[in-house]
């Protein structure tokens, strides 16, 4: 057995089983009693914006929980109706256009939480490249081909290269400076 999957069942030091999710719960409980710890070092702008990260993050968990039970009763019809053909176009780009829709919220609610963690900015460029790409793909996985211009096809794949251009600049410039910070006497 692997470790992540001891550590999801299994409480080794207290020998009781625990949900599978519990490591994610457990975190995000470290990072409130973190935030609490931090508190009163905070200045009142950074107590302003852990509170709207607070907030934001548990709106963005609600409509994930939202959508994701939306796509499950959706995809249960699809197989009660018979309708679930994986060889229909339509069906498969509805249902991964979905499935791309909560991938894209879970990055979202994972951008913010970094915040919290204390280990980034609020804004992460790095990470809203990132997103960008992902709502691309999935823009490229609903499109109708046969019924889009040419032009817009040839404008989303010309976003998707300056996206990967400016990513790859933006991930060779943290490179660059995580060296001379290495580099540099301490």
């Amino acid at each position: 057995m692997d470790r992540r999957t001891t550590e999801d069942t299994t409480d080794l030091n207290q020998g009781q089983r625990r949900f599978p999710f519990s490591r994610h719960v457990s975190a995000a409980a470290d990072t409130l009693r973190d935030t609490r710890k931090a508190w009163p070092g905070l200045s009142l702008y950074e107590r302003f914006e852990e509170g709207i990260v607070v907030v934001l993050t548990g709106l963005i968990g609600l409509v994930i929980i939202a959508a994701v039970i939306n796509l499950c009763f959706r995809v249960v019809l699809l197989v009660v109706y018979g309708l679930l053909d994986p060889a229909e176009h339509s069906v498969f780009q509805a249902v991964f256009g979905m499935i791309f829709t909560v991938l894209i919220a879970l990055e979202f609610n994972h951008s913010i939480l970094s915040v919290l963690h204390r280990q980034e900015s609020i804004i992460q460029l790095r990470t809203v490249i990132l997103i960008a790409l992902l709502a691309l793909a999935r823009k490229f996985i609903i499109l109708d081909a046969s019924k889009t211009e040419p032009l817009t096809i040839i404008g989303l794949a010309a976003a998707v290269l300056a996206l990967g251009a400016v990513h790859w600049l933006v991930r060779d410039q943290d490179r660059k400076d995580t060296q001379a910070r290495s580099e540099s006497p301490s």
